[in-house]
């Protein structure tokens, strides 16, 4: 439906003079997706400062019918923050941090606050939050949450459902939820937060989060290996868990094909070992006993060496050459970018099957792309692999985006045989809705269904996500 003038002048005023915004300049990178594969259009931008101005935007729009969109960042990759008509709800002023403290090991902060903001506010109270992730300097908390954000350190500290104690939010009706406890232990019901968590913006807007801090620790070590395949990656990363004794922060896969083109499309980037490899893996391990991870990775990687399992490796040798092996790891996906169309599955499959979905998949795309370029890589400490498909060399970017549906269903097909998801971190979005509907069971759509129409029984919040 279309915005009644009234209403939008309703939501001016409750917004104040600089809350809010119809200039197609300042609207216009919010309406656009980073991939540009969707772009969107909204009567009004709204622009709260305040989870009271926050609730007072909802509660106008619940009495008028009027849907929302909410934004954070805007870095996610399945659509659902542009808005298609909605009224654009952007939390991009909510910076403030509430509060840190090392004693409840736990740091409050607004919504708006980015990722790169959340860990200089935890280091400030010499503490550490560890969820970590490429985008993390304009990636805002409360989309980290609303995606239930996973990243690079998931196999030591868990996605952000993990990380979350508490959460505030405005309800669909306009209600303030004041949820923005400390504790570890609160068994007194459902957990409303557990909810709102991964919910994409479907059952209200959160405003502010309680999140869990850890000690810094004081040894780390990071290495890339050289390998012959997937398989014998997850024989090592057994193997890393043992030596490391829990100490293991990040496993992360490289497939030599996006590792050359990193090489040759991101300035500052080099090969990582002498010789090429088909697939590569960084290593990182940390402890709270000076030099332990230092000398389990050394351990482990002499080991490996002897016994073949890896053909080569090679440790930082201080902090600059650590930040130069996850800048060849976090580039892999725009290295991409330069290489004509591509197709990007976020998957997770249990990780004693990712080398057998690797394989079926490559033969299933071949089938329907020939000639495509399989890009892999990703948290293969979690099962999270990014299964991305590059257009061949000298191949169309249109025939390969007509492809598109047809890959996917092949690659997903494949995940849910061996027991996996079709979105890993990245959430459903506007993308991957369809295909939910085919792999979900009924049981449990329905019982989705049922919990949003409870809490949003006119479906405002983000109409167009999720069932």
């Amino acid at each position: 439906m279309s915005a009644p003038a009234d209403v939008i002048d309703r939501l001016k005023t409750a917004l104040g003079a600089d809350g809010w915004s119809q200039d197609p300049d300042r609207l216009a990178p919010k309406l656009v997706e980073w991939r540009r594969r969707w772009s969107g259009n909204t009567p009004l931008l709204a622009l709260p400062d305040t989870t009271a101005k926050v609730a007072a935007v909802v509660a106008i729009c619940a009495e008028a019918g009027l849907a929302i969109t909410p934004q954070g960042g805007n870095t996610g990759l399945v659509g659902g923050q542009i808005p298609q008509g909605e009224i654009l709800l952007s939390t991009e002023r909510l910076r403030a941090v509430r509060a840190a403290d090392a004693f409840d090991d736990a740091l409050v902060v607004e919504a708006g606050v980015t990722l790169a903001a959340a860990h200089e506010a935890a280091l400030a109270a010499g503490r550490r939050f560890p969820l970590s992730l490429a985008s993390e300097g304009s990636a805002t908390i409360g989309g980290l949450i609303s995606t239930n954000a996973g990243g690079t350190q998931v196999l030591r500290y868990g996605t952000m459902r993990d990380l979350v104690l508490g959460i505030e939010a405005v309800l669909p009706n306009g209600e303030v939820w004041n949820g923005l406890k400390r504790l570890r232990k609160d068994n007194t019901g459902y957990d409303l937060k557990h909810l709102l968590i991964g919910a994409e913006g479907t059952l209200g807007v959160i405003t502010a989060a309680s999140l869990k801090l850890f000690p810094i620790l004081p040894s780390r070590a990071v290495a890339i290996v050289g390998l012959a395949s997937p398989a014998k990656a997850i024989a090592l990363l057994a193997r890393a868990k043992d030596e490391t004794g829990g100490a293991l922060e990040a496993f992360e896969l490289m497939g030599r094909v996006g590792v050359a083109l990193a090489v040759k499309h991101l300035p500052g980037v080099r090969e990582p070992l002498v010789e090429a490899h088909p697939w590569y893996v960084l290593i990182e391990a940390a402890s709270g006993e000076p030099g332990a991870a230092e000398a389990a990775l050394e351990r482990l990687l002499a080991r490996a060496l002897e016994e073949g399992l890896i053909d080569d490796a090679t440790l930082a040798q201080n902090a600059t050459q650590a930040a130069a092996f996850w800048s060849l790891r976090e580039g892999q996906s725009a290295a991409q970018n330069p290489e004509g169309a591509c197709w990007k599955h976020d998957v997770s499959v249990p990780v004693s099957q990712i080398a057998a979905f690797m394989s079926d998949a490559d033969v299933a795309v071949q089938r329907v792309a020939p000639g495509a370029r399989i890009v892999a890589f990703g948290h293969v400490g979690d099962g999270n692999v990014h299964y991305n498909v590059l257009r061949p060399v000298d191949g169309s970017d249109a025939e390969h985006n007509d492809r598109r549906e047809a890959g996917a269903l092949a690659v997903h097909d494949i995940v849910a045989r061996v027991g996996g998801s079709i979105s890993a971190e990245h959430g459903l979005g506007v993308m991957k809705v369809g295909e939910a509907l085919r792999y979900k069971s009924p049981t449990e759509i329905a019982a989705q269904r049922v919990v949003r129409a409870a809490l949003d029984p006119h479906r405002i919040m983000n109409p167009r996500v999720l069932f």
